[in-house]
C-alpha cells in the first residue's frame, strides 16, 4: 500500500494558536516550525492510534484483483474515485459499474474490482479521518498533539524521540485500534 494525502488537515488558525498558548509564544517568528511540529505529531497520533486524525483527502495504490481489499487508512469517511493504472500508459477512471465500495461501521474502506481492464494497479481516492477540523477532534487527542509538538519544540536540541511520553500516549489509549496478530 501506498498512501499519498492529496489534501491535508488544515493546522493554521486554531491548532497553532492552541501550541502557542501552550508555549507561551505571542509572535509569528516560529509559525512555519510549530507547523511543522503540529504534523509531525498527528503523524505520530496516527501511527499510535491506528486512525487518522483530521480529515483529509487521500490516495492509496492497491493491486487490481477481483477480490475484496481493504484500504489501510481509517477512519474512511467517503471513497470518491477510482482509477486504473497501467503497466504503460496514463491513468484511467474506472466506469461506476466496475468497481464495488464498502465502508464498515468501524470506517474501514473496501474496494473489489469486477473489471480491471488493462489496470495492473488501482488508484483508490478517499477522505478520511476522525474529525473534521481541529475544533471538534475529541480534547484527548487534541491535547496529546499539543503536549507532543510543545515537548518537540522545547527538546528540538536533544536527539528525537521515536516514541510519544507516557503523559501524550494516556490521553491516545481510549482511540487506540488493536490488531490481533
Amino acid at each position: 500500500m501506498k498512501r499519498v494525502i492529496l489534501a491535508p488537515a488544515e493546522l493554521g488558525g486554531a491548532a497553532l494558536d492552541e501550541l502557542k498558548q501552550w508555549l507561551a509564544i505571542t509572535t509569528s517568528h516560529d509559525d512555519e516550525a510549530l507547523l511543522a511540529l503540529l504534523g509531525a505529531s498527528i503523524d505520530m497520533c496516527e501511527a499510535f492510534t491506528g486512525s487518522m486524525p483530521l480529515s483529509a483527502t487521500c490516495e492509496e495504490v492497491l493491486p487490481a484483483r477481483t477480490g475484496w481489499q481493504c484500504l489501510a487508512t481509517r477512519p474512511v469517511q467517503a471513497i470518491t474515485g477510482v482509477e486504473g493504472i497501467p503497466a504503460e500508459g496514463s491513468r484511467f477512471a474506472f466506469a461506476s459499474d466496475a468497481y464495488e465500495i464498502d465502508i464498515d461501521a468501524d470506517g474501514t474502506g473496501q474496494i473489489r474490482i469486477a473489471r480491471q481492464g488493462a489496470a495492473g494497479r488501482i488508484a483508490v481516492r478517499f477522505v478520511a479521518g476522525l474529525a473534521p477540523g481541529w475544533g471538534s477532534l475529541p480534547e484527548g487527542l487534541r491535547h496529546g498533539i499539543i503536549r507532543l509538538a510543545a515537548q518537540q519544540f522545547r527538546d528540538r536540541d536533544a536527539a528525537p524521540s521515536t516514541t510519544p511520553p507516557a503523559a501524550v500516549t494516556a490521553l491516545w489509549r481510549p482511540w487506540r485500534r488493536l490488531r490481533i496478530a
